[in-house]
């Protein structure tokens, strides 16, 4: 087998790898050049070689500098040896567990000539990559008993701590390609990963990635914080010198790099080459639909609390129903009838609710073990267990704030008497008198033209977003902005278009902004005074796979936040949207309903409403409630009614 072939790339990536290495010789050569000139002057004074007072002043003062230079060397070296590299947090694949995956792996390793990766793990995003895993930190946690030999019971063998750490990198898959791409697919856009095992075989090229890793977990170490002056003081010594040298590689180490991707590329060509330019496709629709399904699906359930356990199989569902909407995602859904990558896992449901819970931990933070206020939600069970609750526990922040504010609890002129937690106070309080003078009069703006709800199956992405394409917690304001910097194709470009007409983060009127405050200083009490999770991590707290949480910390978490806070115009419409849909549940029979693609919906007679967004953005930003009070009589709302709250 072939470990590095000829490719061009490959020859590059090894010319970098020797100047990498380069770079640690020299640094050895300048440890060691002050102890060697102190034992030419000790061996020059012994002999006779070198007399005179003045050489023996030299001498001592240069075996002295030696012995400090060694001294500090050697910490510089045990500290680059002993610190931890950096890992991604992944859900490990055991062999048994996707013999298929396995199998699929090793051969396409055999027809690209390289060695096969030493073991699979699952990602929570949509990408992949070979990951070296080699640093005996990273080896499996030893067994509390000797394990038996294979295939000998009861014949001990050797503590697990001394099992050889597999030489060969680790495969990581993104688990939405699993899902979402087929058999052949997969194949295909795995081949270059694969392929990229064959350079990191060769001597040169890991020894120069284990001097980087070195090096750049030993500035990790010299950088933590709680330390005490007696170490802070060689640490930052050490992590002086550690920059040093990595300033002096990284130029060397990143041409390495791509060298080795290149000649992974080179070789992959003849391996499924016309079918990965198709699979490409897929993974930049499968990234537009992991993206759209982790912010407006599975966020609102992370802040309840809830994290939803099949996110992998809602990314299909997703992107199913992007191709519904869009024709020119048509095509698309023609593919679902052949075999999935998926079913090369023997329990693909355990993989995905492992994969989910990393998910909710790197995207949001959630802890590490299920408990009431943190458990598994399954899809048809969302909108009752996050929808509904959502809505309710905003609606009822809201009107606490109103409280505080000092708003009567009356409902309005229309029910005088009646007080409780209804809409028309919220109206109320929110509209400018010249608005309100007008709407009690039934004067002064004629009502709207009911807008025509789309045919069903006929709305595509690009629906006015400034109309809402839900109603749920983060429909109406969050939908101003762009889903976040990532490429998308053409058919879900429209989806990521946010309100760019939109500027300014507070309400326009004083009573909005106030009452935007005071929602943002509930939010950050109650934020606050949420428990701090121990940082205890587990594997395997879902069923058989779990992720592999010993080689991160917990007090980094969320690793990679989807979005920013919140700003107070955003919660204020968040919680303006809620009181509406609590009031359409409660008084026009209205159903909380989850869309794939806009998360939290309002269903009226089993139609999604899409029409709410501007009208509660012209209420908090204008003061005019016409708009929405004629939405509401179209529908046969009672905003004076009280609403049931959490």
């Amino acid at each position: 087998m072939s470990g590095m072939g000829v490719e061009l790339g490959a020859q590059a990536a090894r010319s970098r790898a020797l100047a990498v290495l380069r770079v640690r010789s020299r640094a050895l050569a300048v440890a060691l050049l002050p102890a060697a000139a102190a034992v030419v002057l000790l061996v020059g004074g012994a002999t006779g070689h070198i007399e005179g007072s003045g050489w023996d002043v030299v001498g001592r003062v240069v075996t002295g500098l030696a012995v400090l230079v060694l001294l500090g060397a050697a910490g510089v070296a045990l500290v680059v040896a002993r610190a931890r590299p950096a890992v991604s947090p992944t859900v490990p694949i055991a062999e048994e567990s996707a013999p298929d995956l396995y199998s699929m792996v090793r051969d396409l390793a055999d027809r690209l000539e390289v060695p096969a990766p030493s073991a699979i793990a699952l990602t929570p995003d949509c990408d992949s990559w070979l990951e070296d895993r080699t640093h005996p930190a990273h080896a499996p946690p030893p067994a509390e008993d000797r394990d038996e030999i294979a295939g000998v019971p009861g014949v001990r063998g050797l503590p697990s701590g001394h099992r050889r750490v597999p030489a060969a990198p680790v495969l990581v898959i993104g688990s939405p390609f699993l899902w979402w791409m087929r058999v052949g697919e997969l194949r295909a856009v795995l081949a270059p990963v694969v392929a990229g095992t064959g350079p990191s075989a060769h001597p040169d090229i890991a020894a120069a990635r284990r001097f980087v890793r070195g090096l750049d977990a030993a500035v990790a170490v010299t950088s933590a914080p709680s330390r005490g002056p007696l170490v802070r003081v060689p640490l930052a010594g050490i992590g002086w010198v550690t920059r040093l040298l990595l300033r002096g590689c990284r130029e060397h180490a990143a041409e390495m790099e791509r060298g080795v991707a290149a000649a992974a590329a080179e070789r992959a060509q003849a391996v499924d080459y016309g079918l990965r330019i198709v699979a490409q496709e897929q993974v930049g629709l499968a990234y537009a639909g992991w993206d759209r399904l982790l912010t407006r699906v599975a966020l609102p359930a992370w802040r309840m609390g809830r994290w939803p356990a099949r996110l992998d199989a809602g990314v299909v569902a997703a992107l199913t129903e992007l191709s519904r909407r869009d024709r020119l995602a048509e095509g698309f859904a023609s593919r679902l009838g052949e075999r999935p990558a998926c079913d090369l896992l023997e329990e693909p449901g355990a993989m995905d609710e492992a994969a989910s819970l990393l998910a909710a931990r790197l995207f949001h933070g959630g802890p590490a073990e299920t408990g009431p206020d943190w458990a598994p939600v399954a899809w048809d069970e969302y909108p009752d267990e996050v929808v509904d609750r959502k809505w309710r526990t905003d609606a009822a922040r809201l009107h606490r704030v109103l409280d505080t504010l000092g708003v009567s609890r009356s409902a309005g002129p229309g029910s005088p008497g009646r007080d409780g937690p209804t809409l028309a106070r919220v109206m109320d309080h929110l509209s400018l008198e010249e608005f309100a003078a007008a709407d009690a009069g039934g004067t002064g703006m004629p009502e709207p033209e009911p807008e025509p709800e789309p045919e069903p199956g006929k709305q595509g992405p690009g629906t006015d977003r400034r109309a809402g394409t839900g109603a749920g917690a983060s429909g109406a304001a969050e939908s101003h902005r762009t889903d976040g910097p990532v490429p998308v194709p053409a058919q879900a470009e429209e989806e990521s278009v946010g309100f760019a007409e939109d500027e300014g983060d507070t309400p326009g009127n004083e009573r909005s902004e106030a009452l935007a405050a005071g929602l943002s200083a509930e939010v950050a009490r109650e934020e606050a005074a949420l428990p701090v999770e121990p940082a205890a991590p587990t594997v395997g707290s879902v069923g058989q796979a779990g992720p592999d949480l010993a080689f991160w910390d917990d007090g980094l978490l969320p690793l990679f936040p989807l979005q920013p806070p919140r700003t107070g115009r955003e919660l204020l419409a968040d919680h303006v949207t809620a009181m509406v849909c609590c009031a359409a549940m409660d008084t026009a029979g209205a159903t909380p309903g989850l869309d794939w693609l806009d998360g939290p919906s309002l269903l009226v007679n089993g139609e999604r409403s899409v029409d709410l967004g501007p009208r509660v953005l012209s209420l908090i930003e204008d003061g005019d409630p016409v708009p929405l009070r004629a939405w509401l009589r179209r529908l046969g709302i009672r905003p004076e009614k009280p609403v049931r709250l959490v």
